[in-house]
């Protein structure tokens, strides 16, 4: 029978078939067929299941179907895997904070290469609008003029008092990833999409500004019948898998427009003559996403 992943906590998974969720364990080989992947499976892929004819209520995952996409990131406790965030995804979604927690450019510049490695469409929702300074504001106008000129769709939100028509509308016939750092608010704003979910929500600690993470485990929430929200745990960091430095600019659209042009076909737009890309920085290339280019390259070089 087919089923779609719509939880999973490593060890086992709840899948939804005929409109039943139904608890399911991976059968064994498929945790050897990819040794660099510390999941083989991700919510949102669909599989084949069968009754598990030992135990009573209990599912085996036998196949894995291809997936349309995914996304994927370098795992943090296991060097040299990868993990898998979410599967068969129409967009991601990335709540973004300017304080309480502060979320870094360079971290939402890794969410968008994340995505862009499938061209999953990118949202960046700066939420906590209610407690930001002018200062602050206008540097949310700042990045919405940046990243909205390469073709993301940037909103800023306030999600305590219930959630914009323009935020729902985002969300509509979509099956969206939801990530963020701990504390940026991505389980307050599945409470107020669907109040049954009821996720727990825990405030910024005041000591550290940084989130406590609330969600343990990715779990699928439907909020109709065409339209579901993957939430995943807090990520504190964000590891880029298996991108060559040569490949990086690929995945900034600005730069992947210059694909070709530059003197030399492997430039890393770094300090070679004839560089394309680095005579457009302050014209089609913002110095903003420039240097965060920068920055990721030299982490990726770094993680060799």
């Amino acid at each position: 029978m087919r089923a779609l992943v719509i939880k999973s906590t490593g060890l086992w998974y709840e899948v939804m078939a005929d409109q039943k969720r139904l608890v399911a364990r991976l059968r064994g080989k498929f945790k050897l067929e990819d040794k660099k992947l510390t999941n083989p499976l991700a919510v949102g892929d669909w599989v084949e299941v069968t009754p598990n004819e030992q135990v009573n209520n209990e599912w085996v995952i036998t196949k894995i179907y291809d997936r349309n996409n995914y996304v994927i990131r370098a795992s943090p406790r296991k060097k040299g895997h990868d993990h898998l965030i979410a599967s068969n995804i129409d967009q991601g979604v990335l709540i973004a904070t300017l304080k309480r927690p502060r979320t870094s450019i360079g971290f939402v510049d890794r969410f968008l290469i994340a995505l862009e490695s499938f061209r999953i469409p990118g949202v960046i929702l700066f939420n906590k609008e209610d407690i930001y300074s002018t200062k602050e504001l206008d540097k949310f106008e700042e990045l919405k003029v940046v990243y909205q000129k390469i073709g993301y769709t940037v909103e800023l939100c306030h999600f305590e008092e219930g959630v914009s028509e323009n935020v729902c509308s985002l969300f509509k016939n979509k099956t969206s990833l939801l990530s963020g750092h701990s504390g940026a608010g991505k389980s307050t704003l599945i409470n107020q999409l669907i109040p049954e979910a009821s996720q727990e929500v825990n405030e910024v600690s005041d000591f550290a500004n940084k989130g406590v993470h609330t969600t343990t485990f990715a779990e699928l929430f439907y909020l109709n019948e065409k339209s579901a929200i993957i939430d995943t745990p807090g990520i504190k960091e964000l590891g880029l898998s298996d991108i060559e430095e040569e490949e990086l600019s690929h995945y900034f659209p600005e730069m992947r427009n210059y694909l070709g042009q530059c003197k030399f076909h492997n430039c890393l737009h770094t300090n070679e003559p004839g560089c394309v890309v680095r005579d457009a920085i302050g014209k089609d290339i913002s110095e903003l996403r420039y240097q965060s280019y920068l920055s990721i390259l030299k982490n990726q070089d770094e993680r060799k």
